[in-house]
C-alpha cells in the first residue's frame, strides 16, 4: 500500500471512529433499549428563550440561532452539542425552583458556545451525521402538547461511558465558561448569586465516587477553585440584578407542566390553588385518564386567561386524544391565533381539521395552509409532511401527495422509499414547476448520499 493510500485510510478510519462515537451517544439504535428521550413543547422552549435572550445578546449570539432541546431525564444536567444547541434535562428544570440558578447554568453553557469549546469536536464529526442527529431529535421527539399522541420517538444514548467522555469538558474550559457566564449575567442585569448557590449544592459531590455523582458533576468537572471564584465574584461585584417577576411566574408554570406530564400520579394530588398548580394538576388528570375533571379545570383556567394559547392547546389536545375531534378544532384554532409563531400548534390544528372528517374543500385548504406555514419554523417535522400527503391525496393532487411522502421518507433516512416517491411525484407534477424541481432536488441529495456512502 502506498503512503497516500495509507494516509487516506487512516483519515477515513478517524472520521469513522468519531462518527461511531457520536452515533452511540445520540442517534437511535434499533437493537438497544433507548435511555435518552427528547421532548418538544413550544411553551417550555419559548420560556427558555425568553429567559436566555439577554444572556445570548451579551455573549454576542443571535438569540434565534440558539436552540434548546429538552431531554426527558430526571438527572441534573445541561450540555452543549452540535453547535449552538443547548440540551437541558427535565430534572434540571424541576430542581431549579429558583430561576436565578437556571439562569446561571444557561449563562455557563452559553460561555461554552461563545468560546467555541466544541469546535474541535464538531470538526471531528461529519456534518451530515450531526445534521441527521438534530433532524431526528427535532422531528421525532415526544410531544407534551402538540396533539401528537403517536409522535414520540425514544433516542438511545448507547454507551454511557462514551456519552460522558464526549460531553466532558476540561477544567480549563469549565473555568473559562464560568468567567464568561458571570460576565453575561452581570451585564444583562441578572443576579449572579443563583449560579453560586447551584454550584454550592453540587460541591458536596466532588469527593463522591463517580457512580454517586450527579450527571452535571460527571460531565462538568467541579473544583473548589471554581466555587471560590464565583464566591469572590459575587462578594465583590454585587450585581443588584433581578429576575423579572413575569419570568418567575412563567418558570412556575413550565415546571408545573413538566411535573404533571412526567409524574402525573404525584401531581394529581397537588392541592395548590394558584394557576401554575392548577395547570399542572389539569395535565396530570388528563394523563391519568380523568378526562372530565381535566376539561373542567381547563375551562376554569381559560375563564381566568381566555387568550392563553397553551391553555387552548391543552384543552384541544385532551378533546382530540379522547375521540372528540370536532370539538378540538376550535380550541386548537384559538391556540394558533394567540401563538401564531408556533409551527407545532399549527400542525396540531391541521391534524384536527383533517380528522374532523368534514372533507370539504375549504377545510382541506385550511389544513394545507396551516401545514405549509408550519414548515417555515419546523422544517424537520415528518408528521407535517405525512399530513400534507394525506390532505393532497384527498384533494386529488397525487403529485403533491407523492412529493410530501418523499420529503417524509428523506427526513427519516428511508432513501429507497423517498426515491420511489420522487419518481411517482415527477410523473404527475408539471415539469420544471417549483414542486417538480423540489422533487429533483431530493433525488440529487439522495444521489450525493449514495456517492458519499460508496
Amino acid at each position: 500500500m502506498t503512503k497516500t493510500f495509507l494516509s487516506r485510510f487512516h483519515a477515513a478510519l478517524r472520521r469513522f471512529a468519531a462518527t461511531a462515537v457520536l452515533l452511540c451517544i445520540l442517534l437511535p439504535t434499533v437493537a438497544a433499549q433507548a435511555d435518552m428521550k427528547f421532548i418538544r413543547d413550544q411553551e417550555t422552549e419559548d420560556a427558555l428563550h425568553l429567559f436566555s435572550r439577554p444572556i445570548f445578546q451579551q455573549a454576542g449570539l443571535s438569540p434565534s440561532s440558539v436552540r434548546f432541546i429538552l431531554v426527558e431525564d430526571d438527572s441534573l444536567n445541561a450540555f452543549v452539542a452540535g453547535g449552538q444547541n443547548i440540551f437541558v434535562h427535565t430534572g434540571l428544570l424541576l430542581e431549579t425552583a429558583e430561576l436565578s440558578e437556571l439562569l446561571g447554568v444557561i449563562a455557563h453553557e452559553t460561555g461554552h458556545i461563545a468560546s467555541g469549546h466544541l469546535f474541535r469536536t464538531q470538526m471531528a464529526v461529519d456534518d451530515i451525521t450531526m445534521q441527521s442527529m438534530l433532524i431526528n431529535i427535532l422531528g421525532l421527539a415526544a410531544a407534551i402538547g402538540t396533539g401528537g399522541k403517536g409522535a414520540g420517538a425514544a433516542m438511545t444514548a448507547g454507551s454511557t461511558f462514551a456519552q460522558r467522555s464526549f460531553l466532558k469538558h476540561s477544567r480549563v474550559q469549565e473555568s473559562s465558561a464560568d468567567q464568561s457566564g458571570v460576565r453575561y449575567l452581570k451585564d444583562a442585569h441578572l443576579p449572579m448569586e443563583g449560579f453560586l448557590s447551584f454550584m454550592e449544592k453540587l460541591s458536596s459531590q466532588e469527593l463522591l465516587p463517580e457512580s454517586q455523582q450527579s450527571e452535571y458533576v460527571r460531565t462538568h468537572p467541579l473544583t473548589r477553585d471554581r466555587i471560590d471564584f464565583l464566591q469572590t465574584t459575587v462578594n465583590s461585584q454585587r450585581s443588584k440584578g433581578q429576575v423579572p417577576p413575569a419570568w418567575i411566574e412563567t418558570n412556575k408554570r413550565i415546571r408545573a407542566k413538566l411535573f404533571g406530564y412526567l409524574f402525573p400520579e404525584r401531581a394529581v394530588n397537588n392541592t395548590g390553588t394558584d394557576i401554575a398548580d392548577r395547570y399542572g394538576r389539569a395535565i396530570a388528570l388528563y394523563r391519568r385518564g380523568r378526562t372530565a375533571e381535566a376539561l373542567t379545570e381547563m375551562d376554569k383556567l381559560l375563564g381566568a386567561e381566555s387568550r392563553n394559547p397553551w391553555f387552548h392547546e391543552l384543552k384541544g389536545q385532551i378533546l382530540f386524544e379522547n375521540g372528540r375531534v370536532a370539538e378540538s378544532v376550535e380550541p386548537l384554532k384559538n391556540a394558533v391565533t394567540y401563538a401564531p409563531h408556533s409551527g407545532l400548534l399549527r400542525v396540531a390544528y391541521a391534524h384536527a381539521l383533517l380528522e374532523s372528517r368534514k372533507g370539504d374543500d375549504a377545510t382541506l385548504k385550511e389544513a394545507v395552509d396551516q401545514l405549509k406555514t408550519s414548515l417555515r419554523s419546523e422544517p424537520y417535522q415528518t408528521r407535517t409532511h405525512r399530513l400534507l400527503a394525506t390532505a393532497y391525496g384527498r384533494m386529488g393532487d397525487e403529485g403533491m401527495s407523492h412529493l410530501h411522502l418523499a420529503e417524509e421518507a428523506y427526513i427519516r433516512g428511508n432513501f429507497s422509499f423517498a426515491r420511489r416517491e420522487v419518481v411517482l411525484a415527477q410523473k404527475s407534477l408539471p415539469k420544471n414547476s417549483p414542486a417538480w424541481l423540489r422533487a429533483d432536488d431530493i433525488m440529487a441529495e439522495i444521489r450525493k448520499k449514495d456517492q458519499k456512502k460508496n
